[in-house]
């Protein structure tokens, strides 16, 4: 296998997002969950993203799995590594992306690393180094009350500032305007300064087209989808890639029952939740009830195993922010969390024993617990369910399944049935 991208994404529905995308742009592309064992054969792909649960993981552990990814992929001849983080740049003051970016950036003998978050397409945009979500500031917008890192500091140039090891500048919009010529000439200058990364102005996919041309003879670069778009659109260009790829085939259909786990208390994910009542039973976990000792696994196992012959269901442990937010304060964050995430794991995997193998998941956290539960290692990338979201077949599976990863914010209010239409 020779790559001409790789890609270390730091969960595992981000990894989804920008598999997608560079199929989309006409990346022959795999998603692995983790590092493949050594031996083990994939099929010949343009680009290869190797999904990691390092988002909200200590610093030193993210770092350690970030760096034997980005080793796997330079062996498999990546010349250029992309590190993927949220298009919301989801992190705390203390990383997880300024110490990942350090340290892949040293591995890969960068003097500096364009960095930039911008998907217009989900409504991401960065102008003057500040971060849009849609018309609002990042600190304006519901991630704000994010329940595992609140964001409230739009200006990426200060929030990567206090966690990277490096001075941090910024490329802004009329440099980007004046093309990629321009963007590496003041990504140059700015390493000069001494400045280890550089936030990257982008409102439109043209903007990400002209970072994707400047810095794809690079060796490193962080980013959203968005940049993985600019990216793959510049390996096209120079004859990389295959421009058939978008929409890979999922192959024959998979039978079996269908079910949706929701475990992201964003807005977005509350509306789908409600839409879904609409079209199929929801079962409400009680996360007060889970962490008091109740066996709400049993309970929604049971649940399912007497609807799932009449046609899917959905099991949700969404929740407003006040009511997190009272949850955490009583039994404190980490705790709340994991215990929701493993609770509704081990509901999936007692749905596939169930005969379910057609499996829908919103929530970043919860698609990485889910897909670490049932052992799953890799999969080929569908037809696209919504901005972001692929349908994906297990690949190195004796029974295939069919699965959508959805990040919270991701979707509109059908999203549940439309995912649900196109893995039918």
């Amino acid at each position: 296998m020779s790559l001409a991208l790789g890609c270390v994404a730091d969960d595992y529905t981000g990894a989804s997002d920008l598999a997608n995308t560079l199929t989309k742009a006409g990346l022959r592309t795999i998603q692995t969950i983790g590092v493949p064992e050594e031996g083990r054969a994939l099929p010949e792909a343009d680009a290869v993203v190797v999904a990691l649960k390092s988002r909200s993981i200590p610093a030193d552990q993210a770092v350690a799995r970030s760096r034997e990814a980005e080793a796997w992929l330079r062996a498999r001849g990546a010349a250029h590594v992309m590190f993927k983080v949220c298009s919301t740049f989801d992190s705390t003051d203390a990383g997880n992306i300024g110490p990942v970016m350090d340290a892949l950036r040293a591995e890969a003998g960068a003097a500096i690393a364009l960095v930039t978050p911008a998907f217009p397409e989900t409504g991401r945009s960065v102008y003057q180094g500040n971060l849009f979500v849609g018309s609002v500031p990042l600190n304006e917008s519901p991630l704000k009350d994010h329940p595992l890192n609140p964001m409230r500091d739009a200006n990426l140039v200060r929030v990567l500032g206090r966690q990277s090891a490096s001075p941090v500048g910024l490329v802004d919009t009329a440099t980007v305007a004046r093309g990629a010529e321009a963007v590496a000439a003041r990504l140059q200058a700015l390493a000069a300064e001494g400045k280890g990364a550089a936030i990257a102005d982008a409102i439109f996919d043209s903007d990400l087209e002209t970072l994707g041309r400047a810095i794809i003879g690079e060796k490193f670069s962080v980013g959203a989808s968005g940049l993985g778009l600019g990216l793959a659109r510049a390996l096209v260009a120079d004859g990389r890639g295959t421009q058939d790829a978008a929409g890979a085939a999922v192959g024959e259909p998979v039978g079996g029952a269908a079910a949706c786990l929701a475990g992201s208390c964003s807005q977005a994910t509350l509306q789908q939740v409600a839409a879904a009542e609409k079209i199929m039973p929801v079962m409400r976990l009680d996360p007060a009830r889970l962490l008091a000792g109740a066996d709400v696994v049993a309970e929604a196992l049971a649940f399912a195993a007497e609807r799932l012959a009449a046609g899917p269901v959905l099991i949700a442990s969404s929740a407003p922010p006040e009511a997190v937010r009272a949850l955490q304060a009583e039994h404190g964050v980490d705790a709340a969390g994991h215990a929701i995430e493993a609770a509704l794991a081990a509901i999936a995997e007692g749905l596939v024993a169930r005969g379910v193998r057609r499996l829908v998941v919103a929530g970043g956290e919860t698609s990485g617990s889910v897909v670490d539960r049932l052992g799953l290692t890799a999969f080929l990338l569908g037809p696209e369910i919504a901005a972001g979201v692929p349908v994906l077949r297990t690949a190195g599976r004796p029974e295939p399944m069919l699965l959508a990863l959805k990040s919270g914010n991701f979707g509109g209010p059908d999203f549940f049935g439309r995912a649900l239409d196109m893995m039918a």
